[in-house]
C-alpha cells in the first residue's frame, strides 16, 4: 500500500508517475480478465466493506472532525457523512454491479458486406480512467467498481476532506481484487491531498490516463475541462428545471416539485428552478409554493410571481444561473411551453429537466426542443441517477455530447473496436 505523501512537489511527481505506470500495467491484465474474476472481486469487495464498517465509520468521523468550524455548507457535510445505512448501501451497489451483464466483448452490431466480409462492432475497455472527485467518499467504491466491471484500471483522487474515509474504503477494494487474483493496482487511490497530484492527472501521467472523469463542484469541473490534456466526461453543474404546465394534475405537480427540490438538496439532480405556466397562475402557483415553504424551502420569486404571492424574496438575474445545492429554489412564470423552452435553453446546464403536464403536445415539444442529457415527464428530477436507470450505479452525469451522455455507467465506460472476418478478400 502507498504511504501518505505530504512533502516536496517532486515527490508527488515521482509518486504520480509510478501510479500511472502501475495502472497501465493493470489495465492490460484487466482487458482480458474473465467476467467471473471481476464479479468475484466485486462480491469480495462488498463483503470487505461490511466487515470493515466500524473502521470506515471511524475514519469518516475523523474527516468530519477535521472540517468542524470551517463554515461548510450543509450539502457538503451531507455528501461527506457516512452512516451504517450508507455503507450497507455501498456494499449492495457493488453486488448490483456484479450482477450486471459484462460489457466487454459484447457485439454491439454486426453486418455482412456484398464482398463477403463479416463486420462486428465490439465493446472494449477504455484503458485507464482518472476520477477526480470532491468530498464524496462513496464515489471511491462506486467508481472503482464500475471501472473494474468495464475492464478498466482506475486512479482515484478524492477530496482532501474525505481522505481518511476514502482510504478506508479503498483498502476494502484492494482486498477484493487480491481475493479474485486480479492486480491490486487495478484500483489505486492517490494518497495525498497535494493539488499537484490533480495537475499531474490532468496532464495524462505520460500517456497512462485515457480519460478523466471529474465529479464535484463548478470550480473543480471548470479546472478539469480547462487544463486536461486527455478526454473528459463531465458536467459543469446540475442546474435542473421543472416546468408545470396548465394541464398538469395539481396534486401530482405538488408532490413532484417538493420531492425534486427537497428529497436531497445537495445532489446534482435536485431541482433549482421552477417554471409555472402563466395559464396556471390561479390554480397551481400558490398551492405549490405553499407546499415548498411548508417543506422548509426558501423561494426566490420573479416580479410576476411576487405580484401574486407577495412577501417572498425577489429573484435576481444570478438566481436563474445558480445551482443552490440547498433548500432554495427560484420560481418564474412563463408563457406556456414556448416560454419554458426559452427559459431553459437560456439558463440550463444541460443536465436534467422535467415537465409536469397531461397535454401530449406539450410533452412532445418539451422532449423535442430541449437538449439536456436527461428529460423527464411527470417524474422527479431526483431520478437523474444511474442506479435509478437500472445501471447499477454511475460514475457521474455527463452533459457533453461526445461518447458518454447522462448517467455514466458500465457501458459508457467502454469504447469499441471493429472485428472484420474475411475469406481471402483483397481490395481491387
Amino acid at each position: 500500500m502507498l504511504d501518505l505523501v505530504t512533502n516536496a512537489a517532486e515527490d508527488v511527481t515521482v509518486l504520480m508517475d509510478r501510479i500511472g505506470r502501475q495502472a497501465k500495467s493493470a489495465a492490460r491484465a484487466l482487458a482480458t480478465a474473465s467476467p467471473d474474476a471481476k464479479n468475484q472481486a466485486l462480491q469480495a469487495m462488498a463483503k470487505a466493506i461490511l466487515d470493515a464498517k466500524d473502521d470506515i465509520l471511524a475514519a469518516n468521523a475523523e474527516d468530519l472532525k477535521q472540517v468542524e468550524g470551517k463554515g461548510l455548507q450543509p450539502s457538503f457535510i451531507d455528501r461527506l457523512t457516512l452512516t451504517e445505512a450508507s455503507i450497507e448501501g455501498m456494499a449492495q451497489a457493488l453486488c448490483e454491479i456484479a450482477a450486471l451483464k459484462d460489457p466487454v466483448g459484447d457485439v454491439i452490431a454486426a453486418w455482412d458486406r456484398p464482398n463477403g466480409l463479416k463486420i462486428e462492432r465490439v465493446r472494449t475497455p477504455l484503458g485507464v480512467i482518472g476520477v477526480i472527485y470532491e468530498s464524496r467518499p462513496n464515489v471511491t467504491a462506486d467508481a472503482g467498481a464500475l471501472c473494474l466491471k468495464a475492464g478498466n484500471a482506475v486512479i482515484l483522487r478524492g477530496g482532501s476532506d474525505s481522505l481518511n474515509s476514502s482510504r478506508a474504503i479503498h483498502r476494502c477494494l484492494v482486498t477484493g481484487l487480491t481475493a479474485a487474483g486480479l492486480p491490486e493496482h487495478a484500483i489505486q487511490i492517490v494518497p495525498t491531498g497535494d493539488r499537484a497530484a490533480v495537475g499531474a492527472m490532468l496532464g495524462g501521467l505520460n500517456g497512462a490516463i485515457d480519460v478523466i472523469v471529474p465529479r464535484g463542484g463548478k470550480s473543480l469541473v471548470a479546472r478539469v475541462q480547462s487544463e486536461a490534456r486527455v478526454p473528459v466526461f463531465a458536467h459543469l453543474e446540475g442546474l435542473c428545471h421543472i416546468y408545470v404546465d396548465a394541464s398538469a394534475d395539481l396534486e401530482m405537480a405538488r408532490r413532484i416539485v417538493v420531492n425534486a427540490k427537497m428529497r436531497r438538496t445537495g445532489v446534482c439532480g435536485a431541482a433549482e428552478t421552477l417554471l409555472i405556466d402563466s395559464a396556471a397562475i390561479g390554480s397551481h402557483l400558490t398551492p405549490i409554493l405553499e407546499a415548498l415553504t411548508e417543506a422548509g424551502c426558501e423561494v426566490r420569486a420573479s416580479a410576476a410571481v411576487l405580484k401574486v404571492v407577495p412577501g417572498l424574496k425577489p429573484a435576481s438575474e444570478e438566481d436563474w444561473r445558480t445551482e443552490y445545492l440547498d433548500a432554495v429554489i427560484s420560481v418564474a412564470i412563463v408563457d406556456g411551453i414556448s416560454g419554458a423552452i426559452a427559459h431553459i435553453n437560456t439558463y440550463s446546464s444541460n443536465h436534467t429537466e422535467a415537465v409536469i403536464a397531461e397535454d401530449p403536445k406539450v410533452v412532445e415539444r418539451f422532449f423535442n426542443e430541449i437538449d439536456s442529457a436527461i428529460l423527464l415527464h411527470n417524474a422527479s428530477t431526483q431520478f437523474a441517477d444511474g442506479g435509478e436507470f437500472g445501471m447499477g450505479g454511475e460514475i457521474g452525469i455527463a452533459t457533453g455530447k461526445m461518447h458518454a451522455r447522462g448517467p455514466v455507467g458500465v457501458e459508457q465506460l467502454t469504447s469499441f473496436k471493429y472485428r472484420v472476418h474475411g475469406t481471402g478478400q483483397i481490395r481491387p
